[in-house]
């Protein structure tokens, strides 16, 4: 089984993905640390962000394993990110990559912002996760501040704004929702309320498909 999860950032999708993958017992890929990863080889080596060249070659240069994850989804690693993620060439760089995760023969678990449109277009199931900016500024912060990071609300609520804005204008596969997955709004749901929900999801969706 192949569960496709999108979303814009901090909707709750990689928590959700991490909890769906233990639950049915699959490999998981968190794709955005693919850009994140890639976003941090150009900054440790001193590139500009927006060297395509340079970025496509960092982003041929990653494994999908032994990321330093807390670096990496610091708030200033997710601005890189979508600033790489919107090259055409990085992504294309990366999807041989993240299909080959997907067509694993046990099953596998993706979450990013084009899993259900163009990694795996015929998951068996597809999530759209999303939550109101305000809401999802506010778990962001507190995600930082417990990081032990200085940070204002305004801004985070800033940069998501941001965010969604390049993630849904960038000509390459921008964050939309399939036209087949299922929409959850977790604006109002804790992540055990969350993961309730999309565990239903899944299993109505498998029953259909049986």
């Amino acid at each position: 089984m192949i569960i496709a999860i999108d979303g814009p950032a901090a909707s709750g999708k990689g928590t959700l993905a991490r909890r769906l993958a233990a639950h049915y017992g699959l490999p998981h890929l968190d794709t955005g640390l693919l850009y994140r990863a890639t976003a941090a080889s150009l900054l440790d080596h001193d590139r500009d962000l927006n060297d395509a060249s340079a970025a496509v070659a960092s982003a041929r240069g990653l494994a999908l394993t032994d990321f330093d994850e807390e670096r990496l989804r610091r708030r200033e690693m997710g601005e890189a990110a979508s600033i790489v993620a919107a090259m055409p060439a990085v992504r294309e760089a990366l999807i041989a990559a993240q299909r080959n995760f997907a067509s694993r023969a046990s099953g596998a678990v993706l979450d990013g912002r084009d899993i259900g449109t163009v990694i795996a277009p015929d998951a068996d199931v597809k999530l759209f996760v999303t939550a109101r900016p305000e809401v999802r500024a506010r778990r962001r912060y507190e995600e930082l501040k417990r990081m032990g990071l200085s940070v204002h609300y305004e801004d985070v609520l800033a940069d998501i704004q941001a965010r969604d804005e390049r993630d849904r204008s960038r000509a390459a596969a921008p964050l939309i929702k399939a036209d087949d997955a299922i929409l959850l709004d977790t604006s109002e749901m804790d992540p055990d309320e969350a993961v309730a929900e999309a565990i239903a999801a899944v299993e109505t969706k498998r029953t259909t498909i049986r």
